[in-house]
């Protein structure tokens, strides 16, 4: 897979970021890694809303993708990675592990609301 190919992967599969591809160091390909990098933004004017970086790696024949993103800013730090087979599988889990938390999260954030209602009141 060349640069071309990557960044039109990844466009079909997350067409909401603008994406860039960053050039392979060439100390990767001498020693038989097959390495590739992009980023994609989403901003609103400009305010950097989400950074998503996802790396394609090849050794020995076999090729990971690598996912991770950063909320708002460009300084955000990272807040996840996920790694897997398939670039939509390593977006997929990406995805699926910020629902899980969210839903962690949320739950946590009902107890704690409820727990300030009084005993006879339902909670909204």
């Amino acid at each position: 897979m060349n640069a071309k190919e990557f960044r039109e992967a990844l466009t079909k599969i997350m067409p909401g970021y603008d994406w860039t591809v960053h050039k392979t160091p060439k100390s990767f390909a001498s020693i038989g890694l097959g390495y590739l990098e992009a980023t994609g933004i989403q901003s609103s004017g400009f305010n950097r809303l989400s950074t998503l970086s996802v790396a394609r790696r090849e050794k020995d024949g076999v090729v990971t993708f690598e996912a991770k993103s950063a909320g708002y800013g460009t300084r955000a730090k990272w807040l996840h990675v996920y790694t897997d087979t398939t670039l939509a599988r390593a977006l997929r889990g990406l995805q699926d592990y910020y629902e899980y938390m969210a839903n962690t999260y949320g739950g946590h954030a009902r107890a704690l609301q409820n727990a300030r209602k009084a005993t006879g009141e339902v909670a909204a």
